[in-house]
């Protein structure tokens, strides 16, 4: 099967009947949307695919799972233009909606593709031939075997792998040489959606056997990363992504879909109309998705360049020293071109629905949500609701030298 719906509702950390079809009144929903408790403390947030890699600032899933289940209905399509790791667009094939996700990080594109996606029985059987591939080159790596296959030499692929540059600046020899050979290995995987699964898994550790930081600091640091160890984390990642993936095949029906476009949103891209927005767009001067996920980008074969180009909201653009550099009024005219977009592509009174929070740009707090619903009031958008909710403490703070982000704005639109 592929990207589909279940039946279980996870909103508020439990489980809830799907919601049926019938014609909808908008001041119950809106009234029981202010009645939830919106910061979900002790709910449930990794379940199926949702932590099949990480990603920085995403939402939690009761999130848009409440806001699905009150503003749409089932069999309607729901959108996120900014969707990042795809939790949207699991909890809206989950709920038996159809889902379009749009994002112009390619890393984000994959993630939420394989997060979406279900295996055939011959692609699980060729993922576990791969796997199998992959353990015979820890056999090779290990000191602990016989020396027969590397002569007391270190393991070298012959694979191709980044630029120099990046190789060695954040990565030891060894980790390089086991992390091509895999790559090498994923690119003869024959299936498209088995190909992107393993890519993903492979993505998903190389940020841990690097010396980066971590997610949230582009600061290098030293590691210890043993040979073997980096092939060794790989296979225990797809492993427990396969495991993950085949719990979504119970949960799937084939009728309804899911659909993941590499897009610039601001340059307003092609899709089928949306019955409903649910979306949690950067948040200006916050984070630099180009540059924490270069190397995950440039492991794939992704352009990371090219992505940098059209990101919204990066700390670069706004922090850059130039006087081209990106401010308050750069996000408004970007929105007002997003939600000239929007207009058309939203079915009427279709609601657009926002999570995001404050920034601080030349020492000024600057009101996002505000900043948003004027955009939308300008694109043909009424604002319907404003609920305030508390982040998370244990959430890390995007960027420390503007301060930790304590809560945010879930922003509810309608489309007049």
């Amino acid at each position: 099967m592929r990207e589909a719906a279940a039946i279980a509702s996870f909103a508020g950390g439990g489980e809830s009947s799907v919601v049926d079809s019938s014609p909808r009144d908008e001041a119950a929903a809106i009234a029981r949307l202010e009645a939830i408790d919106w910061d979900f403390i002790g709910a449930q947030t990794g379940y199926l695919t949702h932590n099949l890699h990480p990603y920085p600032a995403k939402f939690i899933p009761q999130i848009p799972n409440a806001l699905i289940q009150e503003l749409s209905a089932v069999g309607d399509t729901v959108a996120d233009i900014f969707c990042g790791s795809g939790t949207t667009l699991l909890e809206a094939v989950q709920l038996k909606r159809h889902a379009v996700g749009i994002d112009a990080n390619p890393l984000a594109v994959a993630i939420s593709r394989a997060k979406t996606t279900t295996l055939e029985e011959s692609e699980r059987r060729e993922l576990e031939d791969h796997l199998d591939s992959c353990r015979r080159i820890v056999e090779m790596i290990d000191p602990g075997v016989d020396d027969l296959f590397h002569q007391g030499l270190s393991f070298k692929s012959s694979a191709w792998r980044p630029s120099s540059d990046l190789c060695d600046f954040w990565f030891e020899p060894h980790v390089v040489e086991e992390l091509a050979e895999v790559r090498c290995l994923i690119d003869q995987i024959r299936s498209t959606a088995a190909q992107n699964l393993a890519s993903v898994a492979l993505a998903a550790i190389v940020v841990t056997v690097s010396k980066q930081d971590s997610d949230t600091r582009y600061v290098r640091r030293r590691k210890v990363v043993e040979p073997g160890e980096s092939v060794r984390r790989y296979v225990s990642q797809l492993d427990v992504a396969m495991e993950n993936v085949g719990k979504l095949d119970e949960l799937l029906e084939e009728r309804f879909t899911c659909t993941v476009i590499d897009a610039d949103t601001v340059s307003a891209p092609d899709t089928a109309p949306f019955d409903l927005v649910v979306t949690s767009p950067p948040y200006p001067n916050a984070y630099s998705y180009h540059l924490y996920h270069r190397s995950r980008l440039m492991w794939l074969g992704y352009d990371a360049e090219r992505f940098k180009a059209v990101e919204i909201g990066s700390h670069r653009k706004y922090s850059a020293k130039s006087r081209n550099r990106a401010t308050e009024e750069t996000f408004r005219q970007e929105f007002d071109r997003i939600f000239g977009w929007l207009r058309d592509r939203m079915r009427d009174r279709g609601y657009a629905c926002f999570v995001i929070g404050n920034s601080t740009l030349d020492g000024r707090l600057i009101d996002n949500a505000s900043l948003l619903a004027e955009a939308g009031e300008r694109g043909g958008f009424g604002e319907v609701a404003r609920i305030r909710r508390n982040i998370a403490p244990t959430r890390k703070a995007f960027n420390p030298k503007i301060g930790k982000i304590r809560t945010e704005s879930v922003l509810v639109l309608r489309r007049r």
